[in-house]
C-alpha cells in the first residue's frame, strides 16, 4: 500500500510573524543589558552584575574577556544594531505586498550568521574563557529562534528556491526607495563608523607615572605612591590577574593623581594562584604567583611602580610575557632577572604577603583593602573615602 503524501497546512500567518518579532525584542533587550553590563564591568568600581553566580558561570568573566570585542566594539552593540536591522525588515515582512514570502529568504541567511556567530562565542566560552553567562547563552538561543522560524516560514509558505528567493526579497525592498534605502545606508553608515570610532573605555590604564608623584618603601619593604605625609593611607593586596584588582589599582591611582598630598597607597602581593596560595584549591590565577615575584624583584631595583604598571596592563595576556620584553619596558637587567623564580628569597617575601593577608586581615579573596585596620574586601565604600575627597 503506498503511501500518501500529505501536504502540512500552514497556520495563520500571524502565528508565525509574531513570535518572530517577540524573539527579536527578546535579543534587542538582552544585548541592551549585556551592553550597559559590559561597560559597568569597565567604569563602576562596585558593580557586579545578577549572574555573577560561580567561577564557571559569570557573566562579567565573559565581559573581562577580549573575546567580548569583535572588530574593536563590544559584542552586544553588535547585538542591538543586528536585532536592530532584524526588526525592520520584519516591518517589510508584514506589508500585504510580501505575499508571506518575502525577506524570510533574506532573515534566514541573517540568522544563520547570527547562529554561526553564537556557536563560536560558546566554543569560546568552553575552551579560552572557561566560563558562561546566562544572558549570552540567552542571546544564542534567540539566534537559534530566529533561525527556525525563517527556515519554517519559508517552508511553509513554499518560497522560491534560495538563491531567486534571495533576488526576489531584493527586488521586493528597492519597491520602496524611500524607506529601504535611507535606512539600509543608515544602518551601514552606523557599522563602520561604531568600527572607526567607537570609545575604548575597556582600555584600562593608570595615569602616566610622574616623577612628581613621590613614591618610596616603608620601613616594611612594601612599595608605596602618593603621599609623603598622608591623611589616608590605602593598603592594596591584589594579584596582576584579577580584573577587579586591575580596576581598583588603576581607580586609586586616578585619586592620588588628583589628591597627591592627602592619599597613599601601598602595595602588597595576594596572588590569587593555587601554586602558593593556600585559599586556593585548584588551578585559578595560573602564573600570578610568577608575576608578583618579578614586581617584589622590580622594588628591590627601585622599579617598581614601572614594572607594576606593565604587569597590571598585560597580564591578562600572560602567554605573551617574557622576561626580555618586561626588561625593556621597565629599564631592567635581562641577565638579572634569568633567576627570579628559583630565588627562594623572594617567594618568602611573598609568602610573608599571602601568610598576613590571612592571617592578620581575614582576607578571602583579592583586591583587598586594609584602611585604619579595617579589611574591605573588593571594594572601598564610599563613605570611607569621601571625607579625603573634599
Amino acid at each position: 500500500m503506498g503511501k500518501l503524501n500529505k501536504q502540512v497546512l500552514p497556520l495563520a500567518y500571524p502565528f508565525y510573524y509574531i513570535p518572530v518579532v517577540c524573539i527579536a525584542l527578546i535579543g534587542l533587550f538582552d544585548s541592551f543589558y549585556l551592553a550597559i553590563s559590559h561597560y559597568r564591568n569597565y567604569v563602576d568600581m562596585g558593580y557586579q552584575s545578577f549572574c555573577a553566580i560561580s567561577r564557571s558561570l559569570n557573566c562579567d568573566t565573559v565581559s573581562q574577556s577580549p573575546y567580548s570585542i569583535f572588530l574593536g566594539v563590544p559584542v552586544p552593540i553588535w547585538g542591538l544594531l543586528g536585532y536592530g536591522f532584524f526588526l525592520f525588515l520584519l516591518i517589510f515582512s508584514w506589508h500585504p505586498l510580501a505575499g508571506k514570502k518575502r525577506v524570510w529568504t533574506l532573515m534566514l541567511l541573517i540568522s544563520l550568521g547570527f547562529s554561526i556567530y553564537s556557536v563560536i562565542l560558546a566554543f569560546m566560552s568552553s575552551y579560552l574563557i572557561h566560563s558562561y553567562c546566562i544572558m549570552c547563552i540567552l542571546s544564542h538561543a534567540v539566534n537559534l529562534g530566529l533561525l527556525f522560524y525563517s527556515w519554517i516560514i519559508r517552508k511553509r509558505f513554499a518560497c522560491e528556491s534560495l538563491f531567486i528567493a534571495i533576488k526576489l526579497d531584493v527586488f521586493y525592498l528597492l519597491r520602496f526607495p524611500k524607506i529601504s534605502i535611507p535606512a539600509f545606508s543608515a544602518f551601514a553608515v552606523s557599522a563602520l563608523m561604531m568600527m572607526l570610532a567607537f570609545p575604548t573605555y575597556w582600555l584600562m590604564a593608570p595615569p602616566v607615572l610622574s616623577k612628581n608623584t613621590p613614591t618610596g618603601i616603608t620601613e616594611d619593604a612594601h612599595p608605596w605612591i602618593g603621599a609623603e605625609n598622608p591623611e589616608l593611607e590605602i593598603v592594596e593586596f591584589s594579584d596582576y590577574r584579577c580584573f577587579q584588582c586591575t580596576k581598583m589599582h588603576y581607580f586609586l591611582r586616578r585619586l592620588i593623581e588628583k589628591h597627591p598630598d592627602k592619599i597613599r597607597l601601598i602595595h602588597r602581593h595576594f596572588p590569587m594562584d593555587h601554586t602558593i596560595n593556600p585559599l586556593v584549591k585548584e588551578p585559578f590565577h595560573t602564573g600570578a604567583a610568577k608575576l608578583s615575584m618579578l614586581a617584589i624583584f622590580a622594588t628591590e631595583k627601585s622599579k617598581f611602580w614601572e614594572m607594576n604598571d606593565y604587569l597590571f596592563n598585560i597580564s591578562r595576556d600572560i602567554e605573551a610575557l617574557n622576561t626580555r620584553n618586561i626588561a625593556e619596558h621597565t629599564n631592567l637587567d635581562v641577565e638579572e632577572m634569568r633567576y627570579i623564580f628559583q630565588d627562594r628569597r623572594l617567594w618568602n617575601v611573598l609568602w610573608k604577603d599571602i601568610k598576613e593577608g590571612i592571617r592578620i586581615h581575614q582576607l578571602s579573596g583579592t583586591p583587598g583593602f586594609i584602611i585604619n585596620g579595617q579589611t574591605h574586601l573588593g571594594q572601598i565604600p564610599a563613605d570611607v573615602l569621601k571625607p579625603y575627597l573634599k
